[in-house]
């Protein structure tokens, strides 16, 4: 069991109808895509090519910050907000879709690239999941 689900299982309160499995999913998927993004943007900045990779850096930090906040979000079910819950999972399924998108862009050359796109997909889809069940 992953701490997310360690952590769900804890609180103290009804989650109500929320699906804790694609919860716990998502939450888990917005933090690693958040490392993966912050640890590809870093590695764009290592590459000689630095100056045409600059949309991607930039794409890779929004995609990080947002991915983070939506965890942070997610994890709090004090007073559970459903409406800022699928404005947040919305805002990130589109920050990594177009992370993704741009990282795609150069996976042929940069394998950094390629595993955070990777990563994007697997969060937009799980905020997706997610947002399917919230509706």
């Amino acid at each position: 069991m992953h701490t997310v689900e360690a952590m769900l299982e804890t609180y103290p309160k009804d989650l109500g109808d929320v699906d804790r499995g694609r919860l716990a999913a998502c939450i888990q998927a917005c933090y690693e895509c958040s490392q993966a993004c912050t640890a590809c943007a870093d590695a764009c900045l290592s590459e000689d090519m630095v100056a045409d990779l600059t949309t991607c850096i930039r794409t890779n930090l929004d995609c990080a910050d947002v991915c983070a906040t939506t965890g942070a979000v997610l994890s709090r079910q004090t007073g559970h907000d459903a409406n800022l819950a699928r404005a947040v999972l919305e805002a990130c399924a589109a920050a990594c879709k177009a992370c993704g998108d741009e990282c795609e862009r150069h996976a042929s050359m940069h394998e950094h690239c390629r595993v955070c796109a990777e990563s994007c997909r697997r969060c937009e889809q799980s905020c997706r999941d997610l947002l399917a069940t919230l509706a």
